[in-house]
């Protein structure tokens, strides 16, 4: 059962010049749970529940149903006047000088016996820490622990210091008192680390801390507890929890795993109307009056205010009622067993709806104005084979938001909610929005012959073998036994297709790597729609979009030759042929033949964070050139 912490009452403003963040870091690296090292102490990102009372409101119709949420907040961008909410974690931070190691509460209690009354009505939780006499600052703890579930915890120093495993001597004392001692000479390791008692002179050194067993290792007899926990600093709250966790250097990659959630707005959601009605103030009324509704009696209410409603929107922002009715209807009105099913923001049908949209299938009348504009080409222009279709979207919004997070193991990429082992969720059940931020940027949509591939497919059994060596990997790896998936050639091909002309584009449209990104739509008729596309579109730009440099390679005088250069670039790679040889390589073995020197992106720029890569499959490998799906029309 969950145990609630005490609140703290007064919120500290910090300075924004040196404890400021990106909007989009503040989601992905810095997000809820994860610790950021300011230049004089290091924070905790808390719950979306502390922030400032005002975030900057956006909205994705779909994403908000999927997400079950009334809106997403971008930080960093509203009028509040402290914005993010930070908590301190690790608690524990030493004295260079004296080496004295102790918990923040009893520095707080140092400090408010030394310092001057004008230093205390001034700054009561001394913000930055340091020691009075010497104005030095105290250096926080790089060294937590951490478990499976998510929890976080600082290393147990006080245990380890008089456990007898690891060099104590002594059971723990009645007043612990540690310092933190460094070895004479530079090249000692964690032995040369050494935690002492300075009230029994029990000691301990660090060798062994980092062991995935080292908990278990440690003695219990002398009162002292292990197993993790349970505590959530980001939420000011503690649970029970029998898991062993593990040691863990602060800045480790994988203490935070967020799980991100991304969502394109399409027609008809991307309209100029939609936007108008989002941004108005009558909108955010109906927003908090639909909040306080009880579940039972909600739909109810709205379906007897929906004429008002869209008359006072009529009025504020002067548009049509029945085009405003219209939207809010379909937003806030529940169609016959809607409420019994959860859409997917990960799966096939989300997809579906983006994939129909950037090929044109869905009918736009007027797009001056949106937030999604299209255009079409002559494809026959392009004499690029296999490939039917191109679309050049000049402009285009994708919300990214924040759900939850892991430690130590990361989550699937496309499983979402509680379906994930070890699964925080950043917010209460009772929040009514996810931390988010937006991006407008252009885009190239390529798809392809469908037929062709399942062909391709069908006929070669060392393209489907190859495919089988990737899927037997994935089912070795951590997160294959926990989530299936099927691996399929064509989903490899698209996907290191995608890499290939991200790279190649980058030298031809001005932008770096990481300001690039993929989306691939993959899918067979048994799913719905069958789906052979990827979209390669910018991941950062203002509010206006981006200009034009990226839509431009897209036209018939220049994609061609960029499709050409990115497949003669994947045929020969520097590691070759360790590379293209490959049975696995990177992590879990989840690439063939894929290295940095050849098909990795920065993992931003990556739906599948750098895995199931394969250049064979494209361009062929030594011993079978013409496996290559592409291999006969770059020889000609």
């Amino acid at each position: 059962m969950a145990q609630q912490l005490p609140v703290q009452k007064d919120i500290l403003k910090l300075n924004k010049v040196t404890h400021s963040v990106r909007s989009a870091q503040a989601i992905l690296q810095y997000g809820v749970g994860a610790m950021v090292d300011f230049p004089d102490q290091t924070l905790m990102t808390a719950a979306p529940e502390y922030w400032g009372a005002k975030v900057s409101k956006i909205h994705d119709e779909r994403l908000e149903k999927a997400l079950n949420v009334d809106y997403f907040g971008m930080p960093g961008s509203g009028d509040n006047d402290w914005g993010i909410a930070y908590v301190r974690f690790p608690e524990w931070y030493f004295y260079p000088k004296c080496r004295r190691f102790q918990p923040m509460d009893k520095w707080l209690t140092e400090y408010s016996r030394k310092a001057t009354p004008k230093q205390r009505d001034r700054d009561p939780y001394m913000k930055r820490p340091r020691c009075l006499e010497c104005k030095k600052d105290l250096v926080p703890s790089r060294i937590v622990v951490a478990c499976e579930e998510g929890h976080i915890n600082d290393f147990p120093w006080i245990s380890w210091a008089h456990d007898r495993n690891f060099g104590g001597s002594k059971p723990i004392c009645a007043n612990p008192t540690l310092t933190f001692e460094t070895g004479a000479t530079a090249s000692a390791g964690l032995e040369g680390l050494i935690v002492r008692c300075k009230h029994c002179n029990s000691k301990a050194s660090l060798s062994g801390a980092f062991d995935k067993d080292a908990m278990e290792k440690m003695s219990s007899k002398f009162g002292a507890s292990y197993e993790c926990a349970g505590k959530m600093p980001w939420k000011n709250r503690t649970v029970d929890c029998d898991k062993l966790p593990r040691a863990m250097q602060r800045g480790a990659s994988s203490l935070y795993y967020p799980k991100i959630v991304s969502s394109l707005v399409i027609p008809p959601y991307s309209e100029k109307l939609n936007n108008k009605i989002e941004n108005s103030k009558m909108f955010e009324r109906i927003l908090n009056f639909i909040a306080e509704c009880d579940e039972d009696e909600r739909e109810k209410k709205i379906e007897s205010r929906l004429e008002r409603w869209s008359e006072e929107l009529g009025r504020e922002i002067s548009e049509d009622v029945g085009s405003i009715k219209a939207i809010i209807t379909r937003r806030f009105s529940k169609s016959e067993g809607q409420e019994f099913e959860q859409i997917n923001a990960n799966g096939v049908n989300y997809r579906i709806e983006e994939y129909e949209a950037l090929s044109g299938r869905v009918i736009v009348e007027n797009s001056a104005g949106n937030d999604f504009v299209r255009e079409a080409v002559d494809i026959q222009k392009y004499e690029i084979p296999f490939v039917t279709g191109i679309s050049l979207i000049h402009k285009i919004r994708e919300v990214r938001a924040l759900t939850g997070f892991t430690r130590i193991n990361p989550p699937d990429a496309f499983e979402v909610g509680e379906k994930i082992p070890g699964f925080i969720s950043v917010k209460e059940p009772s929040t009514r929005w996810y931390p988010a931020y937006e991006v407008r940027g252009e885009g190239i949509f390529i798809e392809f012959d469908s037929k062709q591939l399942n062909e391709w497919v069908d006929k070669r059994e060392e393209v489907r073998h190859r495919a089988g060596i990737l899927s037997g990997n994935y089912r070795a790896s951590y997160q294959g036994q926990i989530t299936e998936r099927i691996l399929s050639p064509k989903f490899i091909l698209l996907h290191t297709l995608a890499h290939l002309l991200i790279r190649q584009l980058s030298f031809e449209c001005g932008y770096t790597t990481a300001s690039l990104r993929e989306r691939i739509y993959c899918s067979t008729a048994e799913d719905g729609l069958e789906m052979s596309g990827i979209l390669l579109y910018t991941a950062s730009g203002d509010s206006e979009g981006t200009l034009g440099g990226l839509v431009r390679q897209g036209y018939w005088d220049c994609f061609p030759v960029t499709f050409r250069k990115a497949l003669e670039f994947g045929e020969m790679c520097s590691n070759d042929p360790v590379c293209i040889s490959s049975e696995g390589q990177g992590r879990d073995a989840l690439n063939l033949a894929a290295c940095h020197s050849c098909a990795l992106l920065p993992e931003t720029s990556c739906e599948e964070f750098n895995v199931f890569l394969d250049r064979g499959l494209l361009v062929g490998t030594f011993e079978n050139r013409e496996m290559g799906f592409f291999s006969r029309w770059i020889g000609m």
